[in-house]
């Protein structure tokens, strides 16, 4: 059984009384060091709690690192010009040597709207900025002549190898969006019966695309404390079509859970 196992990067939280702001280069090398597959940044402006910027965060944890990947989980396309963003994901591609991956998504609507209010970006027509951001993606990223949304073509230079693209969201837009766009899905999810029924969905629509079926990556919320327990979570994981686990980080001791993340990894 192949799985990768991948950890959120100690650059934001959920909850705004305990903000897990760690050390990003000491995080990252670490997990390259314990074996880990991935490293990932949150996105946002204006969170409900302290977030670092990602992709400074991401270029962070790819000067100290020479294997690992390194991750968008996920960035929010519209809340920026796409040529803009096209060239911080080019640029990110080259220095990492070819080890980025992008995850895409519209913006967990629990942070409000005011971060999209503050970049002046639509919060209501996120989903079709973000559809239209897709589209051009990737030949802004890899240097192509591109007609943006408003008829102007741009070419940006030097271009890089196109990353793979993880879309994200637990709707049915959401994974719609993925067959179109996506070389795969990304989820958050916690209940394995929901994700069975999301999962065949999500293959349906790239059927009806004429696309082979779409890796899924799964940021994995409730596993058990107990490493045995949680790598046998992860093989079910697997055994319904995942191709990688994100574990994201319970505190501030994030070395703790990462040599959690590499024990699970093992007995996997």
């Amino acid at each position: 059984m192949t799985i990768e196992i991948g950890v959120i990067l100690p650059t934001s939280t959920p909850d705004p009384a305990r903000p897990i702001l760690g050390d990003v280069r000491a995080s990252a090398r670490f997990a390259e060091e314990v074996g880990l597959d991935s490293v990932w940044s949150t996105d946002h402006l204006v969170a409900s709690a302290p977030m670092l910027d990602s992709t400074v965060t991401l270029a962070t944890a790819a000067a100290v690192t020479d294997r690992i990947s390194i991750g968008y989980n996920v960035i929010l396309l519209a809340l920026r010009p796409v040529a803009w963003a096209a060239k911080q994901i080019s640029t990110l591609q080259y220095v990492s040597g070819n080890r980025l991956i992008v995850g895409v998504g519209t913006g967990n609507p629990a942070h409000g709207d005011i971060g999209w209010r503050a970049a002046g970006a639509s919060f209501e027509d996120r989903g079709r900025h973000t559809d239209e951001a897709l589209r051009v993606l990737p030949g802004l990223v890899t240097g192509q002549p591109t007609a943006l949304a408003d008829g102007l073509e741009v070419t940006l230079a030097p271009g890089s190898a196109m990353p793979p693209v993880l879309v994200a969201g637990n709707s049915t837009r959401g994974r719609r969006r993925a067959a179109t766009y996506g070389d795969g899905w990304i989820t958050i999810q916690s209940d394995p019966a929901q994700l069975t029924k999301d999962i065949a969905e999500l293959q349906e629509f790239a059927a009806q695309r004429d696309r082979a079926p779409l890796p899924v990556s799964v940021v994995a919320l409730g596993l058990s404390a107990d490493a045995d327990k949680a790598a046998d979570q992860v093989s079910a994981f697997a055994a319904q079509g995942v191709s990688r686990v994100i574990l994201v980080p319970n505190g501030v001791d994030w070395q703790h859970d990462y040599e959690f993340a590499a024990k699970v990894r093992a007995a996997v």
